[in-house]
Order: structure tokens, then C-alpha cells, then sequence
């Protein structure tokens, strides 16, 4: 049978330390298999005599494994898995060093295996209440099978003072059920009369419909966490997975933390963590927002006041409750479905070998990845040690911009610039040479130096290159975004002074090689008569002097041809290698706009806006300004978006920017003047600052965490729920509007206020 891995552990039974896969097969059975396994680590050779007294008690085995220095290294065999970090202690305090003693014992299991989320089962299986076939011993080997998984969305609704649970609502592809505290009967909803028979049938729901994952908006620190205090409280074990054990959730204080559920068997993936972890951006991660720019939907009560209202419907309308709650688990499903953060979850699975909730991340995926390649070479490698940064990598090189407003300037970039880089001149851990002398190497502009014989980064950068080729061509967005987000994460990883083979010389070589490229690309782009007007770590902005974005696009690729004939020889001639390096002509703006820095004549960096023709549409493309920040209202965005339409357009703007002023003036667009923030260290959290959205947040009864929505008022910040004074305009005109104009109506030799009092021409064009 084909298998997909939902949830790896293990266990100590009968005394020997037992690898439990648990998952979800081809015929759409829940699966779990039993493999004994023992675990192990590596010491040099020539460490054993030293290490005698250490090891009596555990068996050693010779390898023809070696490390990095060529020396042989010997497996050291031992009891349970948690001997691993006691007997690596005690040996590396006799200066003894330990080889991959920190690799966890289950993914060793599955990297011994060749496996990585997806195996073939054979062999004979008995069946449970909780799994549909277990299998003891059985032949696994690794293939890959993408999954059907069933998926369960669930959603509670609680009193304002979070002491009494009112329902919960489950929502599925085949199921969907509310259930409820209430004396009278609901159509469509389960009633009971106290918490404890409905938390008892909420358990039984979720072991016999057996889900594989568990999905939510803040389904974790909210929702579970909250009904596994009511499951304590009624003395319910809080047992929801495919075992007899409790599950365990632990919630993380560290914004940059996700918290985690540990339900045996199953997953439990949070809506908000997915869509971040796979890239989804949306404004404020909040529900209705991510209904809204997904689903064009909404929720059925609107978020101002909504502890008040479901406390008013539990007691006059549960009907209406039941219907809130369950809409709001189904939005959850739909916005999975919709974003297809989940199948995209799944895929990275199956890529890196890491289970659901750790496919994100990257310096776990590329240990992964590498530590399987280095083994096929018959090498082992050196423990993880955590180790601080001396001084910072170089990062990638960004040219201060040509300010102005163009037209027709072309984007070209380069395709993966840093892993085509690793690639052609072969930077890995293994081929670096150090102060090694050998005759013959490649050398990077930093000095560091690299052997010419295949490091494993290369070869794992082609095999994901190849695989993302092919996935392309058959059309298969998910699984292209997947190989091209862990191939970029690469360099980060390595750079990371958590990962195994940090290295700053080596992380330096790739940024110091990304440099020279770059700025090598612009001096040549040059050379054929274009003014490169902004370089940006791997694209260069050409000014290509077009009449025509027809005339245009046709520059574009010739540049881009002459530029990738130009890196095949030169590379070849300088450092004896095929190139890999390629520039793509990926856009031309038929207008652009690069702004100055504020307050100053330099142009500024990794800030534009350009107006460009994608599928048949106009589209305007915003990078570091304004309209892409987070931290500025919506009527700057709604302004700077029309202002540079109209811009873009040849337009005139003059009436336009004094009549929307007045539309300020006039409370036309209060809605869009509103503050978003989060409160990310708590209102307690601040102690030699106070900004506004903390000023504002102080302003409430009471601040339940998280987001703060606020108006700048004539007596400050103040939250939108406990409006007391009038919005000051002046500030949002000041503010918001004129840093905005006048980044435009500079290039026009004009200012804000003297077109809003009319001293000079009133005509741009």
C-alpha cells in the first residue's frame, strides 16, 4: 500500500527504542507502522581507546564512513534515544568529537530508509479503535503518493469573559455540525444542556470521523487551548488523536514562535501560520480580511463589538450564533482551499522528508536534503553547535537609484542568482578548501577557495532545478513555488549560525560572487549604449530609450542574449566552468517612477512604482513605498494609487489632489483613515516607549491582544471602539497626503502646498 506520513514518533516499547509512523493510504485508511530501530552516532577511529570507559556499555560498529577530513569514523550504538545527548556530552568533555549525535532518532529512521513523506508499505497488518490498519514490522521503502487527507476546520464561541463555552462548529468537505449549550431544540444543531456532554460528544465526533488535520484561526493558542482547560475542568481526558495518549498543546510567549499541538496520529496546522509560512500576504490576518481578499466574503458578524453580540445571541438568537460559528470554520476551509496553502504543505513535505508543521523550516529542509546526499558519498557529518556571528555577511550589492519618471524601463534579472552561483563555481561545505593548498581551484572574490570535485549543494540545487523544470511544464504552480522557495532559502541557511556548517567565509563567497556578477551585468548592459538606472542584488533597471514598449520588449531580449553569451564565455575563460548563471528579461514599465529619498537629493533604494501591461491588463507594480506598507492608512493608499494612475496616464492631478484634500476635510473618507497595528509585546510589554496604537489600546476597557485599530484624533490616539473626540484631518493632509505628493511633484518643480494654493501654474502637463 502507498502511504503518506502524517505524524512520526516513536516510542520505547518492551524495552527497544520503536520508530511509529502514523498516516493516511492510498484507499484512504488511517495507517500506522512499527519498526524497531536502534540509534546511533559516529566518533573518529582513532578516539576509541580514549573513549574506552565511556563506551563499555555500548556496542560500537566499524564503518567505511569517513568525515570531512577523510578520517574513518565508527558507528556508536546505544540503548534509547535520550542516551544519544548524555553519552555525546560526556565525550565531548573529554574532547572527543561526536558525528551526527544531534540528528532526532525518527528522521534518521526515515533518512536510513530513503524516505521522505510518502513510503510503500508490505506486510501484514491487525486493526484498532483509533487506526485502521497497524502494521508491526513491515518492508518500507520510499516512493511518492500525494495524498487525499480529510480536514477538519473547528471553531468555538465563548463568553466575553472567556469563563463558559457556548459551541463549537466543525467544518468539513462531507461534514458539518454545531454544537451547542441549550435548554431548546436548534435546527440544524446539537444541543446539550452543559459543557461536559458536549465536550464528550465533540470527542466522539473527532475519533470516529478521524481527520487527519485539524484547521483553525488561531486554532492553537485560542481554541484548542481553551477546550483543553474545559476538558481538565470536567475531568475529560483530553485524548483527540490515534492513540490512548493526552495531547499536548504548548503555547509560544515569542512573537516569532508559532505555538504547537501535539495530537498523536494527527496534525494540527493553524490557517494564520500556513498562509505565512507559504508566503500568503494579506493585510492584518484577521479572518474577515482574509475572507475578503480571497473569498470576496464575509463573515456574519462584523468585528467591532463582537463579544457583546454573541453574548446577545447565545441568549436571544442561538439560531444565529450556530450560523456565525459555523461560517466562520467554513471560511477557514475555504480560504485553505482557495490559497491551496495545504497541497503547497504537502508538496514541501514530500520535497524535504520534514512532517506538516516543520516544512517551513529551512535550515531543518536543507539538513534534510544535504545530510542524505552526504551519506550516498560515504561521509558523515559534524554535530550541530551554535555558534555567534563575528560580523555580518555581506549582503547583496543595491546601487543608490537614478531618480525620475520614465518610460519604458526594463527589468532583468537573474534566474536563482545565488543558487546558480553555488552551482557554477561548486561553493559547498565539502568542497571548501579553507587554507588548504591544492593547485587547482576556484576562487571567490572574497579569497575563499573551492575544490572542483562536486559538492552536494550543486547537486541539490540541479535535482530541485530539474524537478521545477519539470513541474513547470506540466503546468504545476504549487509544486514550482515549493522548489523555488527552499532553493532560495539555501543561502540564508547558510549563513545561519544555527546550521551545522555555518560558514561565514563561504556565505561571504556566494554575496561577494552575487556583487561581482551584478555589477559586472550593468557595466556590460552599458557597453551596448543603455543607462542601467538601479541595480537591486540580482536585477538591473534599463532605461532602453524605447517609443514603443513593442521596441522596448525587443531590447529586452537582445540584452538579455548578449548578456548570458557574454557570462557562457566568461565564465569559461576565467574559471574553467560551465556557466549556469542566467539573466531574464523579465518586464518592461511603459512608465516608472523612481523617488528620491525624503529631505534629500539621493535617489532611493528598493522604492518604485512602475506601470506595466500583464496579460492584456495594466497593472502598477508598488515595491517599499507607501501603498505596500503596512503601517500607512488606506486613504494614502487609495491617494498614491490614483495620484500615480493619473501620473502614469499623463493625466492632470492638480484638481485632483485639492479636491480630494477636501474630500478628507469633509469626513468623506474617515473609513480609510483608520491605524492598523499589532500590540506584539502585550500592553504591559513597553516600558521606555509608548506609540500610538499603545496609547490607543491604553484608551479601551478592555484589550484582549493582538490588533489595534485607531484614529489620530484632535486629543491623540484613540481606539476606533472608544471614539470620544473629533479626527484630526490636519494630521492625516500632513501626514499621509502631502509626503506622498510631494515625492511626485518634485519632478515637476512643485510642492504640495503651492498647488493647493495655487501660486504657480495650475497644469503639470
Amino acid at each position: 500500500m502507498k502511504g503518506f506520513i502524517i505524524y512520526p514518533t516513536y516510542r520505547i516499547i518492551d524495552g527497544k527504542p520503536c520508530v511509529l509512523l502514523y498516516g493516511k493510504l492510498e484507499n484512504s485508511q488511517s495507517f500506522l507502522t512499527i519498526n524497531n530501530y536502534q540509534p546511533y552516532f559516529f566518533i573518529k577511529t582513532k578516539d576509541l581507546s580514549k573513549a574506552k570507559n565511556l563506551l563499555k556499555d555500548y556496542s560500537t560498529e566499524q564503518t567505511k564512513l569517513k568525515n570531512f577530513k577523510n578520517e574513518p569514523v565508527t558507528k556508536i550504538i546505544v540503548d534509547i534515544p535520550s542516551s544519544v545527548p548524555e553519552l555525546r556530552e560526556k565525550l565531548e568533555e573529554k574532547d572527543i568529537e561526536c558525528y551526527e549525535a544531534d540528528i532526532k532518532f525518527v528522521y534518521r529512521f526515515l533518512m536510513d530508509n530513503g524516505i521522505k513523506g510518502s513510503l510503500e508499505i508490505d506486510g501484514d497488518y491487525e486493526t484498532s479503535d483509533t487506526v485502521d490498519r497497524i502494521y508491526k514490522e513491515p518492508t518500507i521503502s520510499p516512493l511518492t503518493f500525494f495524498p487525499e487527507l480529510k480536514v477538519f476546520s473547528i471553531d468555538i464561541e465563548t463568553s466575553m469573559d472567556l469563563k463558559k463555552l457556548f459551541s463549537v462548529a466543525i467544518y468539513s468537505k462531507n461534514f458539518k455540525k454545531v454544537l451547542m449549550i441549550s435548554k431548546k431544540e436548534i435546527k440544524d444543531v446539537l444541543a446539550f444542556k452543559d459543557e461536559e456532554s458536549l465536550l464528550e460528544e465533540f470527542k466522539k465526533i473527532i475519533l470516529e470521523q478521524d481527520p487527519d488535520i485539524i484547521t483553525g484561526w488561531s486554532i492553537i493558542d485560542f481554541d484548542l487551548q481553551f477546550l483543553k482547560n474545559k476538558f481538565q475542568q470536567h475531568k475529560i481526558p483530553f485524548v483527540l488523536g490515534r492513540s490512548n495518549e493526552k495531547c499536548k498543546i504548548k503555547i509560544q510567549k515569542d512573537f516569532f514562535k508559532d505555538s504547537k499541538a501535539d495530537f498523536p496520529g494527527r496534525e494540527v496546522l493553524d490557517g494564520i501560520a500556513l498562509l505565512k509560512s507559504s508566503l500568503v500576504k494579506v493585510s492584518d490576518y484577521k479572518l474577515s480580511t482574509a475572507a475578503a481578499t480571497f473569498l470576496n466574503d464575509k463573515k456574519t458578524l462584523e468585528d467591532e463589538n463582537k463579544g457583546e453580540q454573541i453574548e446577545n445571541l447565545f441568549k436571544n438568537n442561538p439560531a444565529k450564533l450556530a450560523e456565525y460559528n459555523l461560517k466562520d470554520a467554513e471560511l477557514v476551509y475555504r480560504i485553505l482551499e482557495k490559497t491551496k496553502v495545504l497541497d503547497l504543505t504537502i508538496t514541501r513535505s514530500l520535497i524535504t522528508g520534514l512532517q506538516l508543521d516543520r516544512v517551513s523550516g529551512s535550515i531543518a529542509s536543507l539538513d534534510s536534503l544535504y545530510l542524505r546526499e552526504l551519506r550516498k558519498k560515504g561521509i558523515v557529518a559534524p554535530s550541530a553547535n551554535y555558534s555567534v556571528k563575528e560580523s555580518p555577511a555581506k549582503g547583496g550589492y543595491v546601487m543608490e537609484s537614478i531618480p525620475g519618471i520614465y518610460d519604458n524601463i526594463l527589468v532583468l534579472d537573474f534566474k536563482s542568482l545565488y543558487p546558480s552561483i553555488m552551482k557554477t563555481f561548486n561553493i559547498d561545505p565539502l568542497s571548501y578548501l579553507g587554507k588548504t593548498k591544492q593547485k587547482d581551484y576556484i576562487e571567490a572574490p572574497n579569497g575563499a577557495r573551492f575544490s572542483r570535485k562536486e559538492g552536494i549543494l550543486p547537486s541539490v540545487i540541479q535535482t530541485i532545478w530539474e524537478e521545477r523544470d519539470k513541474v513547470k511544464k506540466n503546468k504545476d504552480e504549487i509544486a514550482s513555488f515549493a522548489l523555488k522557495t527552499i532553493m532560495a532559502s539555501f543561502v540564508g541557511v547558510m549563513g545561519n549560525p544555527s546550521y551545522r556548517f555555518f560558514n561565514l567565509d563561504i556565505i561571504n563567497a556566494i554575496t561577494h560572487f552575487g556583487q561581482f556578477i551584478i555589477k559586472l551585468t550593468a557595466k556590460e548592459i552599458e557597453k551596448q549604449g543603455y543607462k542601467v538606472i538601479y541595480i537591486d542584488t540580482d536585477a538591473c533597471f534599463v532605461d532602453s530609450k524605447a517609443k514603443t514598449p513593442e521596441q522596448a520588449e525587443k531590447i529586452g531580449k537582445e540584452i538579455q542574449e548578449k548578456i548570458n553569451t557574454f557570462f557562457t564565455e566568461y565564465v569559461k575563460k576565467n574559471y574553467k566552468v560551465k556557466s549556469f548563471l542566467e539573466l531574464e528579461f523579465e518586464k518592461n514599465y511603459i512608465r516608472f517612477l523612481m523617488p528620491k529619498i525624503r529631505g534629500g537629493e539621493a535617489g532611493a533604494k528598493k522604492r518604485y512604482a512602475g506601470l506595466r501591461i500583464k496579460d492584456g491588463n495594466e497593472k502598477i507594480d508598488f515595491v517599499g513605498i507607501e501603498t505596500a506598507r503596512s503601517d500607512w492608512t488606506d486613504v494614502a493608499k487609495k491617494f498614491q494609487l490614483e495620484l500615480l494612475n493619473r501620473i502614469f496616464h499623463k493625466q492632470e492631478v492638480t484638481e485632483f489632489i485639492k479636491q480630494f484634500v477636501q474630500d478628507i476635510n469633509k469626513g468623506k473618507y474617515d473609513k480609510l483613515l483608520i491605524y492598523r497595528k499589532s500590540l506584539r509585546k502585550g500592553i504591559d510589554g513597553y516600558q521606555t516607549i509608548t506609540p500610538p496604537h499603545l496609547k490607543a489600546a491604553r484608551k479601551l476597557k478592555e484589550f484582549k491582544g493582538g490588533l489595534v485599530e485607531y484614529y489620530i484624533t484632535t486629543d491623540g490616539p484613540e481606539p476606533i471602539q472608544a471614539l470620544k473626540h473629533k479626527i484630526d484631518y490636519e494630521h492625516y493632509i500632513k501626514k499621509q497626503i502631502k509626503p506622498i505628493a510631494d515625492s511626485v511633484l518634485l519632478f515637476y518643480n512643485k510642492t504640495f502646498e503651492e498647488l493647493l494654493e495655487g501660486t504657480k501654474q495650475t497644469k503639470l502637463f
